[in-house]
């Protein structure tokens, strides 16, 4: 997607010799990274960016400099269309919906999700609120609109205790709020720490005896049972009516067993006489992103938005996302601590997966959601790659690699290359520096004429810094501003 007559990105380069703190493993100088500041950028150019390791925080633009920063990130990215809920997702869907329906609370109340350390980076951010009082009721969207599944008809699970880190809290004028996007999901471990014993002798199962059967299966033949002793079938009308049931009954199994998908919890239907009424409402919001709107994308549009979550008209949480070219890329959320119970970062990440596959509808290239950053050697941070699936994307050839065959190198080394063929490089590598686009005193023009009109000691080391990092495409697009 080009800029469509849009202003092109005015980018303005850093470099990134000087370590500052890590915020995850606390390390004084042991983070590095390469930065610029966006004066403004395409939606293009930043879906670009990220899949070369960038991100944003505010306006600030910035790549780790992996082989060399304490605690590398990497890039992750959910394929939205495949994604399956897990048990832990599930169990935060129903804990949500069980609120909204019946008020349930749960009983043992722990803290809420450890959440990612570039909280401090979202102070940064022009995060613009908006109170209540700027909300028509007529902007908010009904959390269930097109499934008449009810929520009261969910498996009626006891709910297990979860695990839950502690949180680090924020204040704001009118309402109290946690910032949050990266937050784990409790109770489940990654992949690579399962370990599976043998059975020991004499405790497998008893085949003598019948297969367990689900209590869902054993209601439901109680039901057939119930069915065929009320029914008078003295003429033949009846009896095809009574066998015509029968078979529906029979013949649901094999919808009912099929996995529910994220659709299935998170637009589904709340009873009429529901506790609470949690609705959404979207808002551009100001950021660095030059909206666009084209004939082959989303309703919405691309550039950055606020997602407000009411909960009973009070604000309870607001996300902030990228809608980009070819995925959802999740920025951070902010929450009322009052409602940390709800598990609001996992409950939102649902969510935002969820709205990523509805976009796909309209914009076919936008498959993906991106949640930032995966960062290894930081096991409470670990809790991405249970979005399955997954992908990782290589450090050093920007292609994205299944998560399960990252994992096992991450567990030997905290910086590796993932792609294994030894021959394969970057193919979007810079080229030719003398086509870098440059701003120079408001003219615009490739780097081979401003380094002749260029007065004063030579910068093309910090050029060619500049371009290997944002590739040869972007660095042909977006403008380098030179003093």
């Amino acid at each position: 997607m080009a800029a469509a007559g849009g202003s092109p990105s005015i980018v303005e380069y850093f470099g990134g010799e000087d370590g500052y703190r890590c915020g995850y493993c606390k390390n004084e100088t042991g983070n590095l990274s390469h930065g610029m500041w966006a004066h403004s950028m395409t939606v293009q150019d930043y879906q670009d960016l990220i899949d070369r390791g960038w991100r944003r925080s505010g306006k600030y633009v910035y790549k780790p400099i992996m082989n060399q920063t304490c605690c590398p990130q990497y890039t992750i990215r959910c394929q939205a269309l495949h994604f399956q809920t897990s048990k832990s997702h599930k169990k935060v869907l129903k804990k949500m919906l069980k609120f909204l329906s019946k008020g349930d609370v749960p009983k043992v109340v722990s803290e809420e999700e450890p959440m990612d350390s570039h909280i401090e980076d979202a102070g940064t951010c022009d995060f613009a609120y908006k109170g209540e009082s700027h909300v028509s009721q007529s902007e908010l969207t009904p959390l269930g609109v097109d499934h008449t599944e009810r929520a009261e008809d969910e498996d009626q699970d006891t709910g297990e205790k979860k695990e839950e880190g502690n949180v680090q809290k924020v204040e704001s004028d009118s309402l109290r709020l946690h910032a949050d996007k990266e937050t784990p999901v409790p109770g489940e471990p990654s992949h690579s720490a399962k370990v599976h014993a043998p059975p020991k002798p004499g405790k497998g199962a008893d085949l003598s005896k019948p297969p367990c059967r689900k209590a869902k299966d054993i209601r439901k033949e109680r039901k057939l049972q119930k069915l065929l002793q009320n029914q008078t079938c003295t003429v033949e009308g009846s009896q095809l009516q009574a066998a015509d049931q029968v078979f529906l009954l029979q013949n649901s199994k094999s919808k009912t067993n099929q996995p529910k998908t994220i659709e299935d919890f998170v637009f589904v239907s709340l009873p009429d006489d529901a506790q609470h009424k949690l609705e959404f409402t979207r808002f551009l919001c100001d950021s660095p992103l030059e909206a666009e709107n084209a004939p082959n994308g989303p309703e919405c549009g691309y550039g950055s938005f606020h997602q407000q979550y009411w909960l009973d008209g009070k604000i309870i949480a607001v996300g902030v996302i990228d809608i980009l070219p070819y995925c959802v890329s999740s920025v951070y959320l902010y929450y009322d601590p009052d409602y940390s119970f709800l598990s609001l970062g996992v409950y939102s990440a649902l969510r935002e997966i969820a709205f990523t596959r509805q976009l796909h509808e309209k914009a076919p290239d936008l498959c993906f959601y991106y949640m930032g950053f995966y960062i290894h050697s930081c096991p409470k941070m670990r809790y991405k790659g249970q979005y399955r699936p997954s992908d990782l994307l290589c450090p050093e050839t920007y292609i994205w690699m299944p998560i399960e065959q990252c994992l096992p190198l991450l567990e030997h080394s905290k910086y590796c290359r993932f792609n294994q063929d030894g021959k394969a490089v970057d193919e979007g590598r810079i080229k030719e520096l003398g086509r870098v686009r440059v701003l120079h005193k408001r003219t615009v023009m490739p780097y081979s004429v401003y380094k002749k009109r260029r007065k004063g000691p030579s910068d093309e080391a910090s050029v060619q810094q500049y371009a290997s990092l944002v590739g040869q495409t972007c660095s042909e697009r977006m403008l380098l501003f030179r003093s």
